[in-house]
């Protein structure tokens, strides 16, 4: 039986850069606020503000990299997105004023989007079609540790360092992303993909995947829920005095999904989506309505067990779904379209959630997300799910 090769050279490299880039984005996501109040004396809107710019910026790149990605090839797009987050962190000790700082974190979120869009687009390619679920499991990983990690460094640095040594130490990631990028070669194990593609009219599917559409939708609403629970899970906890237990959610989380996202991604090469997905949005639902109801610490941590192998595990196999349905020669523009719904969904989600907390308080968030959960599944079924079936059967 033969054996196709997962852990490559391009395979590793694209993980690490995509790690690079994770830990810095949730590095500055938990210190920039109080750095915007500390500087420019910034309220919590505005505060608010200068971190969702980072969000906004990464969405709107998407919408560029896609495309990017299919014309002119990943490595160049990978580049060129790395460069931009070089140059533009290395901007903060630049910040004189607000809008600067504004302009910043947008630029710098757009570098996110455009080097994360290549990265996942490489790995699509790289990996051996019957192993890519497995792949994507391993691959997105690296952004479950960055983002684990991101934030635990992001505090720690800025108690017992200044700003700015924060500020290197972030450039200094993303140089390392810059040299990693230039030393994949991607695009020379490709075929001639590029020149085969046929001309297409300019429309809305230049800058989406209509084939990973279906999936799109029902991860934008998933990943609403998510959004809810990393925006208001540290209020939540102050409320129900579980704050020392709340700051290990995320690693409980991160861990939860480092042991089971292995098991699931080969689950989804061998048996398809349905098996992964559905128990997956199931036990999401089930974590936010445990973390509704957490009263102890016990509860609280169990509910990121849940969450863990929950949304875990959806989003990388989400991911990887977007992909298999994508034709061969858009697997760039499926990953920016799966990616656009992602960071529609957690970037956005919480600002119109935010309006319903003085009304049914962060409990009944919690369960009206686990409601936007089940709904979710509802669509999966719909949209993905039969289609799945039927032709699973039908094989």
């Amino acid at each position: 039986m033969q054996t196709h090769k997962l852990w490559t050279k391009d395979f590793i490299f694209a993980s690490l850069i995509n790690f690079f880039l994770i830990i810095v984005m949730y590095l500055l996501m938990v210190t920039i606020g109080p750095f915007a109040a500390d500087r420019f004396q910034a309220n919590a809107g505005t505060a608010g503000l200068v971190s969702g710019s980072y969000i906004i910026g990464a969405l709107m790149a998407r919408f560029i990299a896609g495309p990017l990605v299919e014309r002119i090839g990943n490595k160049k797009v990978l580049v060129a997105g790395t460069l931009l987050y070089v140059v533009s962190g290395a901007t903060y000790f630049l910040a004189f004023n607000l809008p600067l700082l504004l302009l910043i974190r947008f630029i710098h979120g757009m570098g996110m989007g455009v080097g994360s869009t290549a990265t996942g687009s490489i790995v699509a390619r790289v990996l051996p079609p019957d192993r890519r679920g497995e792949g994507i499991g391993y691959y997105s990983l690296s952004g479950v540790l960055g983002a684990a990690l991101g934030p635990f460094l992001g505090i720690l640095l800025a108690k017992h360092l200044p700003f700015s040594m924060l500020f290197l130490f972030c450039t200094i990631l993303a140089l390392a992303s810059f040299v990693l990028a230039i030393t994949i070669k991607a695009d020379e194990d490709l075929d001639s993909v590029h020149s085969q593609k046929e001309k297409e009219s300019f429309s809305v599917w230049s800058f989406m995947e209509k084939n990973a559409l279906p999936i799109g939708i029902v991860t934008l609403f998933v990943a609403i829920a998510y959004g809810g629970v990393l925006s208001f899970i540290m209020f939540y906890a102050e409320e129900v005095n579980l704050v020392t237990a709340s700051s290990f959610f995320f690693l409980v989380y991160a861990i939860t999904v480092l042991l089971s996202r292995p098991f699931t991604g080969k689950l989804l090469d061998l048996k398809g989506g349905n098996i992964v997905v559905m128990p997956a949005l199931f036990l999401f639902a089930g974590g936010l309505v445990l973390l509704s109801e957490s009263s102890t610490g016990a509860m609280l941590l169990g509910a990121g067990v849940l969450i863990g192998l929950g949304f875990g595990n959806f989003q990388s196999s989400a991911q990887a779904l977007s992909v298999k349905v994508a034709d061969p020669h858009k697997m760039g523009l499926a990953t920016s379209t799966f990616f656009i719904f992602l960071d529609f969904g957690v970037g956005f989600g919480p600002y119109i959630l935010g309006s319903l907390v003085p009304h049914v308080g962060y409990d009944g968030i919690f369960k009206l997300l686990a409601g936007v959960v089940l709904f979710a599944v509802l669509l999966y079924v719909a949209l993905y799910g039969v289609r799945e079936h039927r032709e699973r059967n039908t094989a």
